[in-house]
């Protein structure tokens, strides 16, 4: 039996791939080393964000391959050099990095909600590596959820998922579905319905994986400006300032 953990809730944060199970990251004329930065800037808001709620270990999950272990060193190297005060102790404190084999999307989340419940965890939440605007309060509205449930989805508008939380216990085998099928979102839903199993759903949100949802980001870190939020997306918003200005737009 795993230790209980004095902290019982812990949001995973799983670096994607450029391709995964029907998904990917074309940003137009965004490409290569500005692709990377960008990507870069993305988790790094995103493990920011999590860090904030503080009833929440955070784990990032990413494949054992050596470009990417550089790729989330660099991260981490970086976010210990920026953050400071309560940021830089919570990363200290409730942060660490977890390797994976490089496996189909289905295989790799269901390992890692199996190796979160092991821990000691009673309630993981996964986010993707693509949200860099998904803010601390919508994460804490989803562990608050997933505390009275089974699990909580966090759906896009093409019927996939930014968010996916369960509790307890894995419930299903993320492996048994085709994540590449444009249904995946019902089909999971489905699945626990059928099990008889208690369901909480998010707001609808986006991940950002094309030219347009990467316009929505700009203009959503621009609302949050305006609103007198100066922390959400602040990493992922100095990258698109650079190449903004780089690409003349």
């Amino acid at each position: 039996m795993p230790k209980k953990k004095s902290i019982t809730s812990v949001i995973a944060i799983c670096v994607q791939e450029p391709f995964e199970d029907g998904s990917s990251m074309d940003l137009g004329s965004i490409q290569g080393d500005d692709l990377r930065f960008l990507h870069q800037a993305f988790i790094s808001d995103t493990i920011t964000h999590a860090l904030d709620v503080e009833s929440a270990d955070v784990r990032l999950y990413y494949i054992t391959d050596s470009d990417r272990k550089r790729f989330v060193q660099i991260i981490h190297d970086y976010l210990k050099k920026k953050l400071s005060g309560k940021a830089a102790t919570a990363l200290s404190k409730r942060f660490s990095l977890h390797e994976q084999k490089k496996e189909r999307w289905g295989i790799r989340i269901e390992k890692l909600f199996a190796e979160c419940f092991e821990a000691g965890y009673d309630n993981v939440l996964l986010v993707g590596s693509r949200t860099p605007t998904i803010t601390t309060r919508m994460l804490k509205a989803a562990l608050n959820k997933l505390e009275k449930s089974d699990a909580v989805f966090g759906p896009t508008p093409e019927g996939r998922y930014y968010i996916l939380g369960l509790s307890g216990k894995p419930h299903i085998n993320m492996s048994d579905f085709d994540w590449k099928s444009p249904s995946i979102y019902s089909e999971v839903v489905d699945a626990l319905t059928e099990k008889g199993l208690a369901w909480s759903e998010q707001e609808i949100w986006y991940a950002v994986e094309t030219s347009e949802e990467l316009e929505i980001m700009v203009r959503d870190i621009n609302q949050y400006r305006f609103e007198g939020d100066e922390s959400t997306a602040v990493e992922t918003e100095k990258v698109m300032e650079r190449l903004l200005a780089k690409l003349g737009g």
